[in-house]
């Protein structure tokens, strides 16, 4: 059996005096789905940070592949929760942005790049727009796209869709669901949208408040492709309510 594409082990982390990961062991496979679910607080941007290099682990360790994570060789792609589009570039010159920092490009091969992500994205007619012409499920896109963009094949989303309303935020679900299938990247999502979870993970891991740690993990054994009628699926409400009493539980514990 493959080792785990990421694997935390017995992961803590503390800010001054304040306990933010406690011993956290998890661990994605390869072309695997995984949530973390949790209130605000819990560390699960934290955990990013680490993965990032952005911050240090106090003790524990990270592996990728079954090896130490070597943070020089930038194996993930992140998406922060906003969108942190630049306003004097056009759609296609942000989403290129992502080959470009990546350094395997040369920004005429990135914007070359960038032209063809853009119709899987849905947005092959809106490139030469600026992001202020975007609405704001557009502009996720745009975000998502100059994420893959950067050629790695392991995806960190940070509740890449919190902020939108209802409506365009459960469309954006869904067309990330068509295009996971299709693609198969391996992908790590930060939330605390319980149906969010269900609808797009293989499983979800549950976290705590702050330093509680991982209370529960969940597999989500729901056929895909999954789509709007999941909502309505006697199965998936079960789920979901399996993750509400988790979140309830580890806040009265």
């Amino acid at each position: 059996m493959p080792a785990p594409a990421i694997e935390l082990r017995n992961l803590s982390k503390s800010f001054g005096d304040l306990p933010v990961l406690d011993r956290i062991s998890l661990d994605v496979a390869r072309g695997e789905f995984v949530s973390l679910l949790g209130p605000s607080g819990c560390g699960k941007s934290t955990i990013f940070s680490i993965l990032n290099g952005i911050e240090r682990s106090d003790d524990g360790e990270v592996l990728l592949d079954g090896r130490p994570l070597d943070r020089a060789s930038s194996p993930f792609a992140w998406m922060p929760q906003r969108d942190v589009l630049f306003p004097w570039r056009t759609v296609a010159q942000n989403v290129a942005l992502g080959g470009e920092v990546a350094g395997r490009l040369s920004r005429r091969e990135a914007r070359e790049q960038a032209q063809a992500l853009l119709p899987t994205f849905g947005l092959g007619e809106f490139g030469d727009l600026r992001p202020y012409q975007l609405s704001g499920g557009m502009r996720q896109r745009a975000a998502l796209a100059r994420t893959v963009a950067q050629g790695r094949d392991i995806l960190l989303l940070d509740e890449p869709f919190g902020a939108l309303d209802a409506l365009t935020r459960t469309e954006l679900q869904l067309w990330l669901e068509q295009i996971w299938e299709r693609e198969r990247w391996t992908v790590v999502l930060i939330t605390h949208d319980v149906r969010e979870a269900v609808l797009l993970s293989d499983r979800v891991y549950v976290m705590g408040p702050r330093a509680a740690g991982i209370t529960h993990e969940l597999k989500i054994p729901l056929p895909r492709p999954r789509t709007l009628e999941l909502f309505g699926d006697a199965a998936a409400a079960a789920l979901e309510l399996q993750l509400l009493h988790a979140l309830h539980a580890g806040r009265t514990a």
